[in-house]
């Protein structure tokens, strides 16, 4: 077998994988869109249709039905404005006190920076269900609404991480970016946020995103928090509790539309910062 042989089924192993795990990230998503373009009936056709088809005489029916119900659920709609304000407002604070906090971990000297480095990554290491019961009674105790509760229980695992990888980048910076900083008379905060911060846009975009997902997704302190406080469910305790219009029906295809309307969002802001996003991921890869 030649050379050029070996790089070209090199090459057909390498796509036909490829295209394996995309079909596979992308068969779950296609999935959710044809079920939500299904009537009840059409749900219930054996064996399954993978577009929507008439139950008759097979052709291809969609219906937009689904969607029309899903935004004329008043309490849809009220869960996407939580989780807007909640997912935004836990994004921001992550990130402005993690870029300082990375900065003062990355770029200054004082005792005891190594430890909290670890302290910080130690406390990624709990799962949600173990600080759960405690912060309840903590919230539950202090009287704090909902939504600020939420925010708050929240900061406990997307502010770590924020802290941890916006390090990394600062780390990564030259240093005698500081020192030309200091010499032209910047103070330490003027030399964080007109130098180096804007040098970290990439790793904000990236970290932001991944604070922004995590909090627009949680589900279980979500359902704790507003098992008295309706008003305050955000939009995933919603979809779980979805009964449709009809009395003793399991909408499957407003659950499914109500899905695909909360997940385009992301895709949205993982399109338009893709490059910042791939940016901020290899940016601290290297260094020197």
């Amino acid at each position: 077998m030649t050379r050029k042989q070996k790089q070209l089924i090199g090459r057909i192993v390498f796509y036909f994988l490829l295209l394996v795990i995309a079909f596979y990230l992308l068969f779950p998503f296609y999935w959710a869109i044809n079920s939500s373009m299904k009537t009840e009936n059409q749900l219930q056709m054996t064996p399954a249709t993978y577009v929507p088809r008439d139950p008759f005489d097979l052709s291809f029916s969609p219906t937009f039905a689904n969607y029309s119900a899903v935004f004329q659920n008043e309490a849809f709609l009220r869960g996407i404005v939580n989780s807007a304000i909640v997912a935004i407002s836990t994004t921001l604070l992550a990130l402005v006190i993690g870029a300082f906090a990375a900065f003062a971990l990355g770029k200054l000297r004082f005792r005891g920076k190594t430890p909290s480095l670890y302290l910080i990554l130690s406390m990624t290491m709990f799962p949600q269900v173990a600080v759960l019961t405690g912060l309840y009674a903590v919230i539950n105790a202090l009287k704090i609404p909902a939504i600020p509760s939420m925010i708050l229980s929240y900061m406990l695992f997307t502010l770590p991480f924020t802290a941890w990888v916006m390090t990394s980048f600062f780390q990564g910076l030259p240093v005698e970016l500081m020192q030309s900083a200091q010499v032209d008379g910047a103070t330490p905060f003027q030399t964080f946020y007109k130098i180096l911060l804007p040098l970290t846009i990439p790793a904000l975009v990236t970290t932001g995103l991944l604070a922004f997902i995590a909090a627009w997704n949680e589900y279980l302190f979500a359902l704790t928090f507003t098992t008295i406080e309706v008003q305050a469910r955000t939009v995933p305790v919603v979809i779980a509790l979805f009964t449709g219009q009809i009395a003793r029906q399991e909408p499957f295809g407003e659950i499914m539309a109500a899905a695909v309307v909360v997940t385009i969002p992301l895709l949205i802001l993982v399109l338009v910062f893709q490059q910042k996003i791939v940016e901020g991921l290899t940016a601290g890869a290297v260094k020197g």
